[in-house]
């Protein structure tokens, strides 16, 4: 990613346990796992036909 912009994120305690045990299982860091579910669940951005 060349551009990125740094967020803070609330999150409950259960949605965050999940997302840590989700990046675990597909061998991610949590950072790289909520970004990989966001670009999934919004699918590609026009002109990119690359699956994220």
């Amino acid at each position: 990613m060349a551009d990125e912009r740094r967020i803070s994120l609330r999150l409950p305690t259960d949605l965050h346990a999940r997302l840590v045990e989700q990046a675990r299982a597909d061998r991610r860091s949590l950072n790289s796992e909520i970004v990989h579910l966001l670009e999934v669940a919004l699918g590609p951005v026009d002109g990119d036909d690359e699956p994220p």
